[in-house]
């Protein structure tokens, strides 16, 4: 999954993307590129974000939907119903939910729906994320919301553990930890890292300092190989390219060899 934010600021990408034909050129190179979804968005759910009107985040999100359906899998990044309603109407198949609230609008229209998730709001899921087991409190509120919109006749339900939503570093690598187990909840697993504040902390410069989100990526296509390797479905990432390579190397590792993969074989 391709991330194209149609912000002004997004934190890594904030703006580059905000004009609607540069956007839709960059959702071109992520097709090229190898992404199976482009994940549109346009109201960043970075800590500390406001908050965008419905009709700001609609004039962002709705041409560059629908000048990419046609070529590819679309998303829409949103916590609104009204724009995920809009957005399917213009070619989108997947909700992707960070308010894991939007089922009733998956279930009404036939489209997939990810359940994400967080703790708090953008504005303070940072300031100070407790749990007393992030593990088990993330697999039952995601095994809730996953259970009630297939109830509600969603067929299509990912769950997503919301690394770096309501999470403080430690939990984001215990929960890094559990994707084997999260993958067992019997849903597909969407894990999202890319370029996060977190993988600056636990990768830092040479100084000692954190690195900084352009020097991330080594950190985040480290952590979208884990994550697929331990079982799951699909990343969501800035850096396409590389992580479908990554990609590409988990699904061969996986595949049964015949004889003629094996080593010393004729």
């Amino acid at each position: 999954m391709g991330i194209l934010n149609v912000t002004p600021d997004s934190f890594f990408d904030g703006g580059e993307w905000y004009e609607t034909d540069r956007a839709i050129t960059r959702g071109h190179h992520m097709i090229a590129e190898g992404a199976d979804i482009v994940d549109v968005g346009g109201e960043s759910s970075r800590p500390g974000a406001e908050p965008v009107e419905e009709r700001e985040e609609l004039r962002r999100v709705l041409p560059v939907i629908e000048a990419l359906s046609a070529h590819v899998r679309v998303s829409i990044d949103t916590t609104k119903a009204d724009v995920a309603a809009a957005a399917v109407s213009a070619g989108a198949t997947l909700v992707n939910d960070v308010s894991a609230e939007l089922w009733p609008v998956a279930a009404e229209r036939g489209v997939g729906w990810v359940a994400m998730h967080r703790q708090g709001t953008s504005a303070d899921m940072q300031r100070n994320p407790r749990y007393a087991n992030v593990v088990d409190e993330v697999s039952s509120f995601l095994a809730e919301r996953a259970e009630v919109a297939r109830a509600a006749g969603v067929s299509e339900v990912w769950i997503d553990p919301g690394i770096g939503f309501g999470k403080n570093v430690q939990h984001n690598l215990a929960l890094l930890g559990a994707v084997g187990a999260l993958s067992d909840l019997g849903y597909p697993l969407l894990v999202g890292t890319s370029r996060k504040s977190f993988l600056g902390v636990i990768s830092p410069l040479p100084d000692g300092t954190p690195a900084p989100v352009d020097d991330r990526a080594p950190a985040s296509l480290a952590t979208a190989t884990w994550a697929l390797a331990q079982g799951a479905s699909m990343v969501r990432v800035h850096d396409v390219s590389a992580s479908v390579q990554a990609a590409m190397l988990i699904g061969s590792s996986r595949a049964p060899a015949d004889h003629g993969d094996r080593v010393g074989a004729p």
